[in-house]
């Protein structure tokens, strides 16, 4: 059968525990505004200095969800990949993330149910030797099956 799926995408027929994929990124205010925007949430500590920085994290922190929205990314793109499908998502924040730190999340296969095509992921984000989130996901995986 012919794979139709983008290259770099992990079928659920060639997935293994432990398999590791991350990716990186800089947090720019821009990525915070327009985060604002489409998410409507315009929380103050967000997106004003100085109200900020008059609290517990004193100054400006990114969406929390934002930083969970990288690990969307490395699902989406790398592993498993295009055609995979969310089914849950538990998160905790551990630190916070500002305008300027590099991110980086990592997506690791923990479980594999080969018959029902779900994954079970552990996630995490980092900012240099700091979890700033972790948490575990549950997805359904592209198949060659069923391109």
């Amino acid at each position: 059968m012919l794979d139709n799926h983008a290259p770099g995408t992990i079928c659920i027929e060639d997935m293994e525990i432990g398999m590791v994929r991350s990716r990186s990124k800089q947090i720019t205010d821009r990525d915070i505004r327009l985060f604002a925007e489409v998410s409507t949430d315009h929380n103050p500590v967000h997106l004003n200095d100085n109200y900020a920085r008059d609290t517990i994290f004193e100054g400006r922190i990114a969406h929390g969800m934002l930083t969970a929205s990288l690990i969307s990314a490395v699902v989406g793109e790398q592993l498993p990949g295009h055609g995979t499908v969310y089914l849950s998502q538990n998160l905790r924040f551990m630190a916070p993330v500002r305008p300027g730190d590099i991110l980086e999340a990592f997506v690791k296969v923990t479980a594999i149910d080969y018959a029902k095509r779900r994954v079970t992921l552990e996630t995490h984000c980092m900012v240099g030797n700091t979890v700033v989130l972790k948490g575990d996901a549950l997805v359904l995986a592209p198949s060659r099956k069923f391109d």
